[in-house]
């Protein structure tokens, strides 16, 4: 498979993700709105969270395999704002996937702060490929941060494709915790 179709599925992936994120942020504000939203809205969590954890582990490791993908097979060469991301989502790639197995829903506690940090790098990052002239002090002249190496679908780049992911993974690890906080507790203090 060549760079462009992997870009693509990449992209496609990614907006995937970004169509879950709108529908759990919809069910959320609908709950807000009216009780009829509060009663879709559960039944949107519930569904959602017997799936959350998987799901949540499959776009870490997708995210990481990408991020591999796109450096040493494609030959893109990460900056800094990238590197950082990686940091955010590597770690992610083991803890979902294992707190999946164990069946772990309160794994959002260590979860959600890796997710929304990198989550805000990707978004700063986003928005620095579409303004460069901003500059930033975490580009350097070998890996500038304002490269942009893909850019499918007219606005789906790489920051872009993880900010998506981290806010899957964040809304999706909340769904399960939000479950996993309304379980009784074993005395061995596991859930149910």
């Amino acid at each position: 498979m060549d760079v462009r179709t992997v870009n693509l599925i990449l992209a496609l992936l990614a907006m995937l993700a970004l169509s879950s994120v709108l529908v759990l942020t919809i069910a959320a504000f609908a709950a807000r709105i009216s009780p009829s939203g509060g009663a879709w809205r559960n039944r949107v969590w519930d569904r959602t969270a017997e799936i959350a954890l998987p799901l949540a582990g499959v776009i870490a490791v997708v995210a990481v395999a990408g991020s591999l993908y796109e450096s040493e097979v494609a030959h893109f060469v990460p900056c800094r704002l990238c590197w950082y991301q990686r940091i955010a989502m590597y770690p992610l790639a083991v803890i979902l996937p294992m707190a999946s197995v164990r069946g772990d829903r309160r794994v959002r506690t260590y979860v959600l702060p890796l997710a929304l940090i990198g989550a805000s790098i990707a978004a700063y990052h986003y928005q620095l490929e579409w303004f460069p002239q901003q500059g930033s002090l975490a580009c350097t002249v070998d890996a500038p941060c304002t490269t942009v190496w893909v850019r499918e679908l007219g606005f789906v780049s790489i920051p872009f494709m993880a900010l998506c992911g981290f806010a899957a993974i964040a809304w999706l690890t909340w769904v399960a915790g939000q479950r996993a906080a309304q379980e009784p507790l074993h005395s061995n203090g596991e859930a149910a």
